[in-house]
């Protein structure tokens, strides 16, 4: 009994989070529907009649769902690598780590300098005599999902790594015991294992890139703007609350739709293994 009180006590401070995002999300709701002739749909019904506002939505879903496939690409790797590393492990998750401890806006004007048509990159390639005049990568979505994936790599790396972690190497040693190679012991027993890692940094990245705001308005400009820019100049520009209350639920509601089919991924997966284990 006294376990159990101890166990809610402890539960209050998640318990009052869970009630202010609670309470934000239904005065976000609230918000989108109010309109200066009361409570109703036209706000939705707004955005929907722009082909603009439309744009932006796609484009943001599109630079989120490459940036999630990049990293996942360059942290899967990334993610083994560390965690095979034995005494080097500390020392490359340190290098990791190692770009959160500068601002995002210092990181993302370091890409301004590397990309711009007189940045180190472009200076490079002309020198190399590989281009005869900039290449540009700056102002456009090549800009905007490099310095994405930049900034959110590191959760993916993460994410992957806590589940290789926690993967024992005996299972390594079985399969190979019972005659399988290399690329069938990952097929067959790493990659479903890490599985639930996959799941977690994908979903983080894709709802991180969804809601980026400074490296699109910085990389990317203003013709290559995200959701999430103009949701935040609606907020602070135009100080129409309404309005960017509607973008905010709809840019939730279609990230939810595309996250969906990798949560029942990632059960059936794991009843799978439970029931091979069995």
């Amino acid at each position: 009994m006294k376990f159990n009180r101890l166990a809610l006590l402890l539960l209050i401070p998640a318990g009052l989070v869970m009630a202010v995002f609670v309470a934000g999300l239904i005065y976000l709701v609230w918000q989108s529907l109010s309109t200066p002739e009361g409570m109703g749909l036209q706000n939705y019904v707004d955005f929907f009649n722009r082909r603009d506002y439309l744009a932006v939505l796609q484009r943001t879903l599109e630079m989120s769902l490459l940036t999630t496939l990049i990293t996942l690409f360059i942290g899967y790797p990334a993610a083994y690598t560390i965690a095979r590393a034995g005494k080097w492990r500390n020392a490359l998750m340190l290098l990791v780590i190692l770009p959160w401890l500068v601002s995002l806006v210092v990181r993302t004007y370091g890409w301004v300098v590397l990309l711009g048509n007189r940045g180190t990159l472009n200076s490079l390639l002309m020198w190399l005599g590989l281009t005869d005049m900039p290449v540009r990568m700056l102002f456009n979505q090549s800009g905007v999902i490099i310095g994405l994936v930049h900034v959110f790599c590191p959760f993916m790396i993460i994410s992957i790594l806590t589940v290789f972690m926690h993967i024992e190497r005996s299972f390594e040693e079985a399969s190979m015991m019972l005659g399988a190679g290399p690329v069938q012991t990952f097929m067959r027993v790493i990659a479903p294992l890490s599985l639930p890692g996959v799941v977690s940094g994908c979903t983080i990245v894709f709802l991180l890139s969804t809601g980026a705001v400074i490296t699109p308005l910085l990389l990317g400009g203003p013709r290559n703007a995200m959701l999430a820019t103009q949701i935040y100049q609606d907020v602070f520009q135009l100080f129409n609350f309404p309005k960017a209350a509607a973008m905010a639920i709809l840019l939730t509601l279609c990230a939810a739709l595309l996250i969906w089919p990798l949560q029942i991924t990632e059960k059936r997966v794991l009843r799978h293994l439970k029931g091979a284990a069995q």
